[in-house]
């Protein structure tokens, strides 16, 4: 098995936000009512390309204890009806908030889709979580433009490990 270089970004104020425009025919909105089997699901669609199995052999009870948390916030993203991505924001007790997956579900990567919904997370992040900080990390087994469009959003690398 090769190495695995993992990379952690952070933004520091909302102002380093470089927004990509709205896409039209995607539909943002907040799973208010937290159901583990629909976070489950997410994972798996958007995470199976990219080698996200290390929780797919999780308990029933350790996906409700981490998918029901009331400091956990997920968002779907739709475009005619159909999924075409997520993200969970972890809220930290210092209002460090943690965009914990996001990604595109596999019939919808290259459509012009990835900027958008990594700008609608963060400023989630900022307004609806009122964070102070926000990060993320992503490795190399990630999509290949996945750091490229944390960087461009204005995320800032301050640690990189090789795994």
């Amino acid at each position: 098995m090769s190495n695995v270089t993992v990379y952690y970004l952070e933004m520091l104020n909302k102002n380093q936000l470089n927004t990509k425009a709205v896409v039209s025919n995607l539909v943002i909105t907040e799973a208010k009512i937290k159901e583990y089997r629909f976070n489950r699901f997410l994972y798996s669609l958007v995470g199976e390309a990219w080698q996200w199995n290390d929780k797919l052999t999780e308990s029933d009870q350790s996906w409700k204890a981490y998918s029901e948390r009331d400091n956990l916030r997920t968002w779907v993203a739709y475009s005619e009806g159909a999924i075409a991505g997520y993200f969970e924001l972890e809220i930290s007790d210092n209002q460090e908030v943690e965009i914990k997956y996001f990604g595109l579900a596999p019939a919808f990567i290259g459509k012009g889709f990835g900027g958008y919904l990594l700008t609608y997370a963060i400023q989630q992040a900022w307004d609806a979580c009122n964070a102070k900080r926000v990060w993320v990390h992503t490795c190399s087994l990630d999509h290949p433009a996945a750091l490229a469009n944390y960087q461009a959003r204005g995320f800032a690398l301050y640690k990189e490990e090789l795994e």
